[in-house]
């Protein structure tokens, strides 16, 4: 029995100071990155920081933490952040955010970003590469508001990149329920006046493959690629109005998409009237967008569902046959 206690009390040792030096490391790496950050010329602070979680995880903890980059006039402030981790395995780290309000600027606009749970998981293998296997961000209710008017909202969040058995491919999905637009959005897009408060739904399920697994060479050297896109669902139900696309691409070395891209379109005159009313469509082109896309409707036997495809073509992107302008470059910088 004694021999038993004393194999207990070493083991309790040798995983105390496992502990306490992992967490100073940990702890430390946290510190380094904001004085590297302000080696580079920007603002990083941060009032007190400490470590927390004994025996079974690490749980640094930053109050008032501050960042802002004089170049590109971005900042970001919170109340604090909290980084959390298995104190076997720092590769699975979770993010926390403060339930109380931050504040997202850029030059002189400043959002208010709240959130209930808001959180950012990060998995990692096992390896010198450190290998991306999840990252996850979700949150509660959330709101995002400018000058006290509420821009956005909604009642969860949840966006989640998941690697497959192919290391190069990763599935992504996202999830906004309850997504409610603000006044500003909703009086830009005057016509949403008679539409709900709220979505629906708003869901977005792909699998995206790159030109190679996102590891830390993505921060040391470059970012992965995408060169292929298999869009299982994209959804949006707001009242009357819904749209649903599916299709694949393929893409280049410079980020040129080519392939299809099935849409569906339910009450698409409404739709019409919402980009005019915003801006994205001008004047002039409503009558003959509106003309086209009646025959286009007229052809499918259901004068108020459009059936059309997305096609990438050239370096160009067309709705039927309907021209749009060059393909977007998809390239991650």
């Amino acid at each position: 029995m004694r021999g038993l206690i004393r194999v207990l009390i070493f083991l309790t040792i040798i995983w105390s100071a496992y502990w306490f030096v992992a967490g100073y490391g940990l702890r430390s790496a946290v510190t380094s990155w904001f004085d590297k950050q302000q080696q580079l010329g920007w603002q990083a602070d941060f009032s007190d920081v400490g470590t927390a979680g004994y025996p079974t995880h690490h749980m640094t903890r930053l109050d008032n933490p501050a960042l802002a980059d004089p170049v590109n006039g971005t900042a970001w402030s919170a109340d604090w952040i909290e980084f959390q981790s298995p104190a076997i395995w720092p590769g699975r780290q979770v993010l926390r955010f403060a339930d109380t309000p931050q504040r997202l600027s850029y030059f002189d606009e400043t959002a208010t970003i709240q959130a209930s749970e808001l959180q950012a998981e990060l998995q990692l293998q096992p390896g010198v590469a450190l290998e991306l296997e999840k990252m996850a961000l979700t949150a509660g209710p959330w709101t995002i508001s400018r000058e006290d008017e509420t821009s956005a909202a909604g009642d969860t969040l949840g966006l989640i990149m998941a690697q497959s058995e192919t290391p190069e491919i990763y599935a992504v999905t996202a999830t906004i329920d309850g997504f409610t637009p603000g006044e500003d959005l909703r009086g830009l897009m005057r016509t949403a006046a008679s539409l709900p408060q709220s979505f629906e739904t708003l869901e977005l399920d792909m699998t995206v493959t790159f030109d190679k697994p996102w590891d830390r060479s993505a921060l040391e050297q470059r970012r992965p690629q995408p060169v292929a896109i298999d869009l299982g669902l994209a959804e949006v139900k707001w009242g009357e109005l819904r749209l649903f696309a599916t299709g694949e691409l393929n893409v280049d070395e410079q980020g040129i998409p080519t392939g299809e891209i099935a849409v569906k379109a339910e009450n698409w005159r409404d739709m019409i009237a919402m980009a005019n009313a915003a801006g994205a469509l001008p004047d002039q082109a409503v009558d003959p967008v509106t003309r086209a896309l009646k025959l286009l409707a007229g052809l499918g036997g259901n004068p108020n569902s459009l059936d059309l495809q997305l096609n990438f073509r050239d370096g160009f992107v067309a709705l039927g046959p309907l021209p749009l302008g060059p393909a977007p470059r998809l390239i991650l910088r």
